[in-house]
């Protein structure tokens, strides 16, 4: 081994495991915690919670870090509480009052307010994100005093509803939308579209992609001190879990060596095999060899193309 290459430090695991985080605390910080825990080599999550949020986060160990942009592009299920009459410049009870006011909207009126909020829209996102100004990020330039514009950008809201209202001044809604709505941007201009002004109060996501609540196991359950044992393995889920929506397509280890030498396999080779639900215009599938996952390819032009593979078991 040549001397500038390292061993990694911690141990080789892979898999995913999904924290119940609680508030107070930044994405980050739960995968620092948790990957100390585990001694593992490598971590990352699948999708940033704001320090005020609970719920759904997703930490992919090892090969599956792989694998986090298709957990992050799928579905999400969120629940937040709007509160009006006061808006925040972070555009969430952790900010500074910039806004207030004495008007607050009727059920109905939030109702009727909503069908705009759907279906494929234009969002800003809130200045206190992590969204890159001239190379910097907004919340850095926002902390820093200085003002921040940021351009609308196209997101998917799926589905927006009004499913308690505990008092005149709180309105709690279920959202379940794609990659990247800022739920902060939904609350502020909901609000706004009602006459008046709000931020969110709480928020909690249920669900990221296949991942539910069923699955989630709570951040103190894995935060080992002194001598503490390291956390169980069998909290972990399968790299393929994160993929369960994505087609399987069985392959021999012979194919499966081809595509890792970068070779395009005719589907003409796969027939009878390739599953009827994948879009032979660019669909995706999880080919597996047995039980061992190979990688994800796409289907194109009559071609099975590797588009990010595992190392060869």
């Amino acid at each position: 081994m040549p001397r500038h290459q390292r061993k990694p430090k911690g141990r080789p695991i892979d898999g995913w495991l999904i924290i119940d985080k609680p508030t107070g605390i930044g994405s980050t910080d739960v995968v620092n915690r948790v990957k100390r825990a585990y001694d593992a080599q490598k971590a990352g999550h699948g999708g940033t919670l704001d320090p005020l949020a609970t719920g759904l986060l997703p930490i992919a160990f090892g090969h599956a870090t792989k694998t986090v942009p298709y957990v992050m592009d799928g579905t999400k299920v969120y629940h937040f509480t709007l509160r009006f009459g006061e808006a925040r410049d972070s555009d969430d009870a952790d900010g500074a009052v910039i806004e207030t006011s004495d008007l607050r909207p009727s059920d109905d009126d939030i109702r009727a307010a909503l069908p705009p909020f759907t279906g494929d829209i234009m969002q800003v996102p809130p200045i206190y994100s992590a969204i890159k100004v001239n190379g910097e990020r907004a919340y850095d330039l926002a902390r820093d005093g200085q003002e921040v514009m940021l351009e609308a950008r196209p997101a998917r809201v799926d589905r927006f509803e009004l499913i308690e209202r505990p008092d005149a001044d709180t309105a709690i809604f279920e959202v379940q939308s794609g990659k990247g709505v800022y739920m902060r941007s939904l609350a502020r201009d909901l609000a706004r579209a009602l006459g008046t002004v709000g931020h969110i109060a709480a928020l909690r996501r249920l669900r990221v992609g296949p991942f539910n609540e069923s699955h989630a196991v709570p951040l103190d359950k894995i935060t080992v001190t002194g001598d503490t044992p390291s956390p169980s393995l069998d909290l972990l889920l399968p790299l393929t879990t994160a993929l369960a929506d994505i087609p399987a397509l069985a392959v021999t280890e012979a194919e499966a060596a081809r595509l890792h030498f970068g070779q395009a396999l005719s589907l003409v080779e796969f027939m009878g095999r390739v599953p009827s639900d994948a879009s032979p215009d660019g669909g995706m599938v999880r080919a597996m060899a047995g039980e061992r996952f190979v990688g994800l390819c796409r289907l194109e032009d009559g071609m099975l193309l590797a588009e990010r593979l595992m190392a060869p078991g």
